[in-house]
């Protein structure tokens, strides 16, 4: 197998991830549910990949069947919504194992330890990444589930456990709790209402979740952008994923 090339995120990431050939090279078996390291090629350009195919998603009880995949492109849409670039470029394709979610692979900067990384609170990145938990509802925001890449951009993987209709933060981000939100946070939000509302976003959420779940997420957002502050804990709910590394 040749090194795979870096490609950088954006249009000519998702146009090699959607349509390159996808060749899975081992499976990372510390994943819950049927996760794939892959490689995708095509056009002159190769990269390395994350594939999760439906097929092999484990059922969960407060999840319908076969809708984590979608779930992770969902959160991606609103990434770019937000314009924040919180979750590397990702799409919802066939593969080796039927359809899935496909995701272009960062490597984590290894100067970076994510324990000490994960409690800082003056870290603009981890800030906005605590945002888009609240906003997509994340269930699992777990340490190792932070990717900061070299040069300082935070990225986040693993959102098939989101956008629940009932609140499940869960995360190990609450260095913020009842904060007032930036600025930058405040614009984020307002933009995506907006891109909510109608065009390719709404398309997109539509095809990945139920009319309930984009219910749930317009209101989330209404609700940060009218009392202006991060989220708490539910008292009903754990707040902290286990393990949270």
């Amino acid at each position: 197998m040749t090194e795979p090339l870096e490609v950088p995120p954006g249009a000519e990431a998702l146009e090699l991830l959607a349509g390159g050939r996808l060749e899975v090279v081992g499976r990372l078996t510390a994943a819950s549910n049927a996760t794939f390291y892959a490689t995708v090629a095509g056009g002159g350009a190769e990269a390395a990949c994350v594939y999760k195919p439906v097929s092999g998603e484990r059922p969960l009880w407060d999840f319908p069947d076969g809708t984590l995949a979608g779930r992770e492109v969902a959160a991606f849409a609103v990434s770019e919504a937000l314009g924040w670039g919180v979750v590397p470029p990702t799409v919802h394709r066939d593969g080796p194992f039927g359809e899935g979610m496909v995701q272009l692979w960062v490597d984590g900067d290894p100067e970076v330890e994510l324990v000490a990384l994960s409690r800082r609170a003056d870290h603009g990145g981890l800030r906005r990444m605590a945002v888009f938990d609240a906003v997509i509802n994340n269930s699992d925001r777990k340490i190792g589930h932070l990717l900061p890449a070299p040069g300082g951009h935070l990225y986040g993987c693993d959102h098939g456990v989101s956008f629940a209709e009932e609140y499940k933060l869960r995360t190990v981000l609450w260095q913020w709790q009842g904060e007032p939100l930036t600025g930058e946070a405040l614009d984020g939000l307002a933009r995506l209402a907006e891109r909510m509302a109608g065009g390719p976003l709404a398309e997109e959420l539509a095809a990945r979740l139920t009319e309930p779940e984009r219910y749930a997420l317009r209101r989330r957002v209404e609700l940060l952008l009218e009392h202006r502050v991060h989220p708490y804990p539910s008292p009903a709910w754990p707040s902290v994923p286990w393990p949270p590394v």
